[in-house]
């Protein structure tokens, strides 16, 4: 049996499902934030090290800016009330992605938490923000050009933002969509994808669990035959 060490997860459907319930998306925001502490506590229990989060990418400047400042005020209004229960519970967070077209207020929250939470080792949570996978490898060719690196996959891998966390074992994608939406294209090459129906809010912990005993069974290959032909 195989145990997953880094869990990533698009968390898809939050909209939808808001509009569906209370024809409002930022309701939907709000019910899937709590599905993301149930998750993070199932990931705990599951002695997950790494559970990666796609919270805000690239594209998702192209929504209303009345949503982006929701999506906004949630993540600082988490970040303020969490903070000393991430710090109690020994969780790390870091932060993927280029943070620098937030409001300032927001970036120095995100900032604290980082510094506050960067010693503690029970589980890391790596929180996608304004995250795309086709930059990321961009910005490391950049700097490999502007540093006259040799350009190989040693020395991309070194500055990506995921730079020291192992690649995903698992990745799921919530909200009955079949795509990986530019979200850790270089690092997904031999992870397990699963595609969920239900919409993130909808999502349990069950769900995660069953997900994971389904890995577990799983004969990762990477290639190989591993004694099969």
């Amino acid at each position: 049996m195989i145990r997953p060490k880094h869990v990533a997860i698009i968390m898809d459907g939050n909209g939808r499902w808001g509009l569906k319930k209370k024809n409002s998306r930022n309701f939907g925001h709000k019910k899937g934030l709590e599905t993301v502490e149930k998750i993070i506590s199932a990931a705990i229990n599951k002695n997950i090290k790494y559970l990666t989060l796609y919270v805000f990418s690239t594209e998702n400047w192209k929504r209303p800016l009345k949503e982006i400042n929701y999506l906004f005020s949630l993540l600082e209004n988490y970040i303020d009330k969490e903070i000393n229960n991430l710090i109690k519970k020994n969780i790390k967070i870091k932060v993927i992605g280029n943070i620098k077209k937030f409001p300032a207020i927001l970036k120095n929250k995100i900032n604290k938490v980082q510094l506050l939470t960067k010693s503690n080792n029970k589980i890391q949570i790596n929180m996608a923000l304004n995250y795309g996978s086709k930059e990321e490898i961009l910005n490391s060719i950049s700097i490999l050009k502007k540093k006259k690196l040799s350009l190989n996959e040693k020395n991309l891998e070194k500055y990506l933002y995921t730079y020291g966390i192992p690649d995903p074992d698992i990745l799921i994608r919530s909200g009955n969509t079949k795509r990986i939406s530019n979200f850790l294209l270089w690092q997904i090459t031999y992870t397990e994808i699963f595609f969920e129906k239900k919409m993130w809010p909808e999502f349990t912990k069950r769900d995660f669990y069953k997900i994971i005993k389904k890995y577990e069974t799983i004969n990762r290959n990477f290639g190989g035959l591993n004694g099969r032909n």
